[in-house]
């Protein structure tokens, strides 16, 4: 008996070295994940944190991105993968009392979205 093998399509969109820390994008992120695409821009659009503007820009092209390369129906779209992963950390000098020095470390993140259609 051969079984019938379903594929799923999906698409994704990625940001690399987003100047934001890993922590900060990881609150907005888990707020969309496994929702409708319509519900989730309306999530990222009204929630007043820092990644909210960035996830919106890259959901947006995650959608862009399922329509025109891979043929789906935005209104089947839904948010199977959001997450956020540490990147690089630039680190910085401040000066500081008695001569000494302060490292200021300024986080990076990898920010990935994968998009599915409900079937």
């Amino acid at each position: 008996m051969e079984e019938m093998q379903e594929t799923v399509k999906q698409a994704s969109a990625t940001l690399r070295y987003a100047r934001i820390s890993a922590r900060k994008v990881k609150i907005v992120a888990d707020l969309i994940r496994g929702k409708h695409v319509n519900e989730a821009l309306a999530i990222v659009k009204f929630t007043p944190k820092a990644s909210s503007d960035i996830i919106e820009k890259l959901l947006k092209s995650a959608i862009a991105n399922a329509e025109n390369n891979h043929g789906m129906s935005s209104s089947n779209l839904y948010v199977d993968q959001i997450y956020a992963n540490q990147g690089p950390t630039l680190r910085r000098i401040r000066p500081a009392a008695k001569g000494s020095a302060v490292r200021i470390r300024k986080r990076t993140s990898h920010i990935t979205i994968v998009l599915k259609e409900r079937v």
